[in-house]
């Protein structure tokens, strides 16, 4: 019988957040970068920007950039050049430091703003994106603007613990210097991203007329470590020319341990051993140089990229009547690589900003599986599993030209055309070559009437990323399903329209709304395959609504100084026809909506701050061509924290999880045949404690 034992890892977000009541310069001016302060770096102030200086986040005492930016009131930190996006492409993420993007795709924009020292740090710019020369920016982007100051490091240490079902943490944290020696600039840094959790409780399989057919208590408790070596070098060749190295390695650790006690009405006891364990190294090498050439600049970008994830799932059941054990087994290597070239070249002519890129960008998948079944003898003996084994590769390459320019004193457009070609090749026992012309661009008009009031409308048509893992088959072993290779995929391509409104409130705050709507062609979710199995495929014509708004509200105007509430609020609407079924339904797993609200309060003439807050994030579930299901966490997790601004001349927090009770769930409907004419065989629903969550964090400087 199928069982289930699925989770989520719970994730308690620290509240991060500020409370001073005004932007630190409402209107800066370019003659403040030529006032001769040290202070201030050569770049002269942006246009039009909302400023915030040094002294604005002196109450929160923070230690980096990070801890700065976090405080922004009404931002978030959004994009970035993830593991999962298409190569490099256009600039995505809203945070950039010293006017330029960030181009890793290892670390993460969080990772970089951490190494950055507070006190290196001139001031953070609120602008607007299509203000700035970095094509596929819109919306509000922070503009980081620092200089180093000499050698300087930091570290941060993350222990935690939960009562139940866990391990404590004890090896969480980064260390990191950050330095200059003339024109070179410098970080390194060696961190460890180090997570243990758990849940525990009954899984209830019922029949079609809701009787009992087993109750099982159930255990999950895993955890994963990423060791990281990574290192940052800028040289600045003077005239305008300069040069950025990347390099990073890193292993990662994952275990899941997740035993189960069967009690069916009818049978033997059964005791379930279910675990899985990975590991595998991981590297990047990139880098880029800028410089001047003719009467623009060209910046030209390299990476390299590789992980190996060698993964084993091991499930064995054994009965209390001595009967025949039953088990399985499953061994999959993936070994991943991307290798991407990119050239931008940007000029200015008829004012306005021009730039020409191109990308070649080549990824590859090479996956070995083996599956096992325990035999009579109780020896695990291969079986045939064809469908897991072969490789992916993908060799694409796009050019882009873009365009801004300022139209009117308040009013600015970027527009963006091109065309990517990919060619992508299968391997293995469903070989297949196809190749693809796809059209890609964005028109955008930015709005921005007064200081403290701007709005951004963007048109983009964008092609998505394939996952290569879904050409290929797998198996999960503990729910009892395999996932069937697809060498028919193609990349999904969408029509997108975003609209975002940022409002300042003066001393109260700033509010950001957001409206998102979506219209996706080869759509891809759960498909039918010939052979009656299932695999990701491409499913059709889809669309998507998506609202959010976020704020912050300062409470300092009626007279709770250094009091401030920070809140995030998103829903969606989703629509696309179910492969199986015909009826209209949303989109599996993706997101329905989520709330977030934080408080912080950093008491006056004090080093202590405390604060707490709430979150709940509710997902849609699943639907495949023998069952529908849904998991999520909840209803509502609750958190407080309190913290310590000077110990001995470190930041000590504590922060205390889970106070409302959220637990694990997970249910699901599982049918003779295919949905939705077969009857159904059995349900399954599960209901586990998280319990509390016990969380610090110690950071200081050297």
């Amino acid at each position: 019988m199928a069982r289930s034992q699925h989770f989520t890892t719970s994730i308690i977000a620290l509240a991060f957040a500020g409370a001073t009541p005004a932007w630190a310069n409402e209107d800066p001016s370019p003659s403040d970068a030529a006032s001769g302060d040290p202070n201030v770096p050569s770049q002269p102030v942006t246009e039009g920007a909302r400023v915030f200086e040094p002294s604005y986040f002196e109450q929160f005492a923070p230690r980096n950039a990070l801890e700065m930016v976090d405080r922004l009131p009404g931002f978030s930190i959004s994009g970035g050049n993830d593991q999962g996006q298409r190569g490099l492409g256009q600039a995505n993420q809203n945070v950039i430091v010293n006017g330029e993007r960030f181009s890793s795709k290892s670390d993460s924009i969080r990772d970089q703003l951490a190494r950055i020292p507070a006190g290196d740090v001139i001031r953070i710019e609120l602008v607007d994106g299509n203000s700035l020369d970095i094509p596929g920016l819109t919306g509000l982007v922070a503009n980081v603007i620092y200089e180093s100051k000499g050698a300087s490091g930091q570290f941060r240490y993350n222990p935690g613990f939960r009562p139940y079902n866990t391990e404590a943490r004890y090896l969480g944290g980064e260390i990191s210097l950050t330095g200059s020696d003339g024109p070179l600039d410098f970080t390194v840094s060696l961190s460890n991203e180090n997570n243990r959790f758990g849940a525990d409780g009954p899984i209830l399989v019922t029949a079609a007329d809701g009787s009992l057919i087993e109750e099982q208590q159930t255990k999950f408790s895993g955890g994963y470590d990423n060791p990281k070596l990574a290192t940052n070098f800028t040289y600045d060749f003077g005239g305008g020319a300069f040069a950025n190295l990347n390099l990073s390695y890193g292993e990662d650790f994952v275990f899941r341990d997740m035993p189960e006690t069967g009690f069916p009405t009818a049978g033997p006891v059964r005791f379930r051993e279910a675990t899985y364990h990975e590991r595998g190294p991981e590297y990047e090498i990139g880098g880029d140089i800028e410089f001047p050439l003719g009467p623009g600049k060209l910046k030209i970008i390299g990476l390299e990229r590789f992980e190996r994830d060698i993964g084993e799932a091991q499930l064995i059941d054994t009965f209390d009547d001595g009967s025949d054990p039953k088990g399985s087994r499953f061994e999959r290597t993936d070994e991943e690589g991307e290798r991407i070239g990119r050239f931008e070249y940007g000029w200015n002519m008829w004012s306005a900003d021009w730039q020409l890129s191109g990308e070649a960008a080549f990824n590859r998948l090479d996956r070995r599986s083996k599956l096992f079944l325990l035999d009579d003898s109780g020896q695990f003996e291969r079986i045939a599993f064809p469908a897991g084994n072969g490789g992916v590769t993908e060799d694409r390459y796009e050019a882009i030209l873009s365009y801004s320019t300022q139209l009117s004193p308040t009013l600015s457009l970027q527009a963006t055309g091109g065309a990517e070609y990919s060619k992508i090749e299968q391997t293995g026992s469903a070989a297949n070559s196809r190749s693809f012309q796809r059209p890609k661009g964005s028109l955008a008009l930015s709005w921005k009437p007064a200081d403290d009031f701007d709005v951004s409308l963007t048109a983009a048509r964008r092609v998505g990323q394939l996952s290569f893992g879904a050409f290929l088959g797998s198996v999960n072993l503990n729910d009892d399903n395999q996932n069937g290779g697809n060498n028919s995929l193609v990349p999904p391509q969408s029509w997108e329209f975003d609209l975002e409104v940022n409002k300042g409130l003066g001393a109260w705050g700033l509010l950001k709304f957001e409206a998102k709507q979506a219209y996706f062609e080869d759509f891809i979710d759960w498909f039918p395959l010939a052979n009656g199995g299932e695999a990701q495929g491409n499913i059709g014509d889809a669309k998507r609504t998506h609202l959010e708004l976020t704020g912050t509200i300062n409470l300092d105007p009626i007279g709770w100084k250094g009091a401030r509430l920070d809140f995030n609020g998103v829903k969606r609407w989703m629509s696309v026809t179910d492969a199986f079924t015909g009826e209209d339904r949303v989109f599996s797993n993706d997101l329905v909506d989520r709330l977030e609200v934080n408080f912080r309060y950093d008491i006056p003439d004090s080093d202590w701050a405390v604060g707490n807050g709430i979150n709940t994030f509710n997902p849609a579930g699943y639907s495949r061509r023998y069952e529908t299901g849904r998991g999520w966490e909840g209803p509502t997790f609750g958190w407080f924290f309190v913290e310590h601004k000077d110990v001995m001349g470190l930041t000590v927090r504590a922060l205390a999880g889970n106070m409302l009770g959220a637990r694990n769930y997970f249910e699901r409907t599982v049918y003779e045949g295919d949905r939705p004419d077969a009857p159904i065989a059995y349900r399954e629903y599960m209901d586990r404690r998280i319990g509390p969550i016990f969380n610090f964090r110690i950071s200081g400087d050297f």
